[in-house]
């Protein structure tokens, strides 16, 4: 079995189907299992006036992925 999927689950099947009927719970944990994956999107690199690497998490972007997220789980079609 593959080491990383042990790690880390899929969301299961019945979270699914009530995150598209638009249960808030269940929206609220598949951005939980995702929220790591969107952090790391949304990393971006900047260097200060002296050459100095700094790392962030652009927090618009962070939000438009989010959203984009909650957009397509809202009209996924589970059949």
């Amino acid at each position: 079995m593959n080491n990383k999927r042990l790690k880390n689950p899929l969301v299961s099947y019945p979270v699914i189907v009530l995150a598209t009927s638009g249960d808030v719970d269940a929206i609220n944990a598949v951005l939980k299992h995702y929220e790591g994956y969107i952090a790391a999107l949304s990393t971006r690199q900047l260097f200060d006036e002296r050459g100095n690497l700094h790392v962030y998490v652009d927090e618009a972007l962070r939000c438009r992925l989010e959203t984009k997220l909650i957009t397509k789980i809202l009209t996924f079609n589970v059949a």
